[in-house]
């Protein structure tokens, strides 16, 4: 818990209720786990980044995109100038996908 306060002390005054609070919330909505065992407030993610990116990525999709992966793909590319080692990456994973 005091490491999330820190971070995000870094970026903007934030008090340690407050962060405590937020965590007390996303804890209610699953999206982190308590350690009771610990009288300090521990907390880890109740999901992993992979899987939250996902989610989230897909909604993405979904909402912005009409379902298409192709126009959020070309949305990406087109705000971003790609280095050739990222193209040649993503050449491959299409590759891969075919």
């Amino acid at each position: 818990m005091r490491a999330v306060h820190t971070e995000l002390e870094r970026h903007k005054p934030t008090g340690y209720t407050t962060v405590l609070k937020l965590m007390q919330i996303m804890a209610e909505k699953g999206l982190v786990v308590r350690d009771e065992a610990q009288k300090a407030h521990v907390y880890t993610a109740a999901v992993d980044q992979s899987e939250t990116q996902t989610t989230l990525l897909k909604q993405v999709r979904d909402v912005l995109f009409g379902g298409s992966s192709a126009q959020l793909v070309m949305h990406v590319l087109s705000d971003e100038r790609c280095t050739p080692e990222e193209i040649a990456e993503i050449r491959k994973l299409l590759e891969e996908k075919s």
